[in-house]
């Protein structure tokens, strides 16, 4: 294992099994493995999946090797069915990291936290919000400070209209920096630089933006330098300017956006190394010599 510059540990969230990508959970429990083992391994965080896919998971751990996996189980049917996901997790030979938890339309803010704190969840883990981008998105950012529950923003999807715009996304993360929440980001986050898609035409978010953004909104920015970063197209300058965060920086940054999900793990690390951000040595087509 290399290691790497503090802004790109644990970074990404290995999400193989979602849209885009769609990997077979049997291939992307050997692959995550093969991940958490490389070079760059202090990249990768959790392997995500889906509380659905648990059953099909009992089947393929324990792994080859001993090794545990760490897991981030994802809940699309809210808060009411984490107890139920906790005891299934339990059954298994793996290590939960995190829940991310979606929000039905019936459900308020104020039973969303009654309902995770009555779940039992285990303080190591670490229990995300997925925040709608409803009507119902300020109430449940300003029920959050005062409990251990973090956010998390969708970025993106299959459809356009799934996509935030620089300016929502821009308020989003200004307000659960301001509100000292902890957040995540999934979906949508293909390439390090913000860019349109060629082949479907959709603007998509890049995750380096996202960091550069996030550490201005530490910084007491206001949402217009935020949307202006979001924006952001020049990779170099974008690069440049990561490279250059001091290291305080680096941390508050990191502790505010802790991760992002990505289907292909391989893609952010060599988009990062073509960037210059991280060394050729921890390229999975690197060939080392003796």
């Amino acid at each position: 294992m290399t290691a790497l510059p503090a802004f790109a540990r644990g970074l990404c969230d290995d999400a193989a099994i979602f849209p885009p990508g769609l990997a077979p959970l049997a291939d992307a429990v050997p692959a995550h493995v093969r991940h958490v083992g490389a070079p760059y391994a202090e990249l990768v965080g959790p392997l995500v999946v889906s509380a659905a896919a648990l059953e099909e998971l009992a089947g393929l751990v324990p792994v080859e090797g001993g090794h545990r996996l760490e897991l981030a189980v994802t809940v699309p049917e809210g808060p009411s069915a984490v107890p139920g996901v906790l005891t299934t997790v339990a059954a298994l030979p793996v290590e939960l990291r995190a829940l991310e938890v979606a929000v039905p339309a019936d459900v308020t803010a104020t039973a969303l936290v009654e309902t995770l704190d009555a779940a039992g969840i285990d303080d190591a883990v670490e229990v995300f919000v997925e925040v709608p981008r409803d009507e119902r998105r300020p109430d449940i950012i300003a029920a959050l400070p005062s409990t251990r529950y973090k956010a998390k923003f969708r970025t993106g999807g299959i459809k356009a209209e799934l996509y935030p715009d620089e300016s929502e996304l821009a308020a989003a993360i200004k307000a659960v920096v301001d509100a000292g929440v902890p957040y995540k980001a999934t979906a949508g986050l293909h390439h390090a630089i913000r860019n349109t898609d060629p082949e479907t035409g959709f603007e998509q978010h890049g995750f380096l933006n996202l960091l550069l953004a996030t550490d201005a909104a530490v910084r007491g920015a206001d949402a217009d330098e935020l949307v202006r970063i979001l924006a952001e197209r020049d990779g170099s300058a974008i690069a440049e300017r990561i490279a250059a965060l001091p290291e305080q920086r680096v941390a508050a940054t990191r502790a505010a956006f802790r991760s992002f999900g990505t289907c292909s793990v391989s893609d952010p690390l060599t988009e990062m190394i073509e960037l210059g951000l991280l060394p050729n040595s921890v390229s999975p087509t690197y060939e080392r010599t003796v």
